[in-house]
């Protein structure tokens, strides 16, 4: 399965953006989604996943009440739309898809195994 993410931009703190990933390929199957990002000079982080049903979400805690994922299965696309952003939010975004048809969701990146390009997010204070 291929991902495409877009949606990234440079927005002023307190801003919102919504990202969006698209999977094109082997769809038919059923994939947890997750979305992951990588500051400047830091290791890359779990921010949100979503099973594929969409009935079980998980946030990182300095997200949670801000952030919100979402799945529309007929798109084939996830997305995360970020409210009130701040500066530290600043990264390359990544959505990454689990193939599994189970609600117990993974913030290891290590357990997603199909990875799109990235977008930068960009917040400035």
């Amino acid at each position: 399965v291929q991902l495409q993410a877009s949606g990234g931009g440079l927005v002023q703190a307190g801003g919102s953006l919504r990202l969006s990933c698209t999977a094109s390929g082997r769809t038919g199957s059923r994939y947890n989604m997750g979305w992951f990002r990588q500051a400047p000079g830091k290791e890359r982080e779990f921010v949100s996943a979503i099973s594929a049903s969409g009935g079980s979400t998980y946030y990182r805690d300095s997200v949670k009440g801000r952030f919100t994922i979402s799945n529309d299965n007929a798109k084939n696309t996830v997305y995360l739309q970020m409210e009130d952003l701040l500066p530290e939010d600043t990264a390359i975004y990544y959505c990454a898809a689990r193939l599994s048809g189970a609600e117990y969701l993974y913030a290891a990146s290590k357990y997603y195994r199909y990875w799109g390009q990235g977008t930068l997010v960009t917040v400035s204070s």
